[in-house]
């Protein structure tokens, strides 16, 4: 049976390039939901025009964002078998989705990165201090948890049930590493894909400020270092 597939994007200031990710979404989503972190350019409305489903979360921060648009679809009447994230500046390659879909619809693992490696980026998608932080990450996760990730990448599927078992916390910027850890720490099977990456509509919030970077850093070493002493 085909797995049913919803999308979370979370946005903030993306007015852009939101059109340009929903458009490029394939048609086997069932719904798109595009969670407005608190916008002033007219995201929303765009988001609505390309026909996704917008929830507002006014309080900053990205894993904010992503768990409003969990608690929208934990309210439906029939559950999603996957939910995929991915960001909203049109730097992934959103036709890409059912590469990482496939993996957990056949039961091989119930979580997948798409990590942007190095052949499949263009020039200066990735900042250095991004380049940096990924790299330290992933070393340490190997080191504590023989891990095989290479990327923090946002764009990632889970399994729906999965998801909800992990207990996400991080309101901010350790979202993505925080799931990472969680999956690594229940020993659950999960893959790592290749998919191509390229420079971002607009301006980061994170990687684009010294503050925003500084903040992300933080918060990566600090699940790391939490999960070490839950370990």
């Amino acid at each position: 049976m085909k797995s049913i597939v919803d999308v979370i994007i979370p946005a903030f200031n993306e007015a852009a390039a939101i059109g340009k990710v929903i458009t490029a979404l394939p048609n086997s989503v069932r719904e798109i939901v595009v969670s407005d972190n608190g916008s002033t350019d007219g995201t929303s409305g765009v988001a609505q025009q390309h026909g996704a489903t917008v929830v507002t979360e006014t309080q900053k921060g990205y894993g904010h964002a992503c768990l409003k648009a969990m608690a929208y679809i934990e309210k439906k009447a029939t559950p999603p078998d996957i939910v995929v994230f991915l960001d909203g500046d049109f730097s992934d390659y959103p036709e890409e989705l059912p590469k990482l879909v496939a993996p957990i619809a056949s039961k091989e693992a119930v979580f997948v990165v798409g990590a942007r490696s190095a052949a499949l980026r263009t020039k200066n998608a990735l900042t250095p201090q991004q380049q940096f932080g990924n790299a330290l990450a992933t070393l340490l996760m190997r080191w504590l948890y023989n891990s095989r990730f290479t990327d923090l990448g946002p764009f990632r599927a889970i399994d729906w049930k999965t998801l909800l078992a992990l207990n996400m916390k991080d309101k901010t910027y350790g979202w993505t590493v925080e799931m990472q850890l969680k999956i690594l720490q229940r020993k659950l099977p999960y893959a790592e894909i290749p998919v191509r990456y390229k420079a971002r509509i607009g301006t980061s919030k994170v990687s684009g400020t010294v503050k925003g970077t500084i903040l992300a850093g933080i918060k990566i070493l600090y699940w790391i270092a939490k999960s070490v002493v839950v370990k």
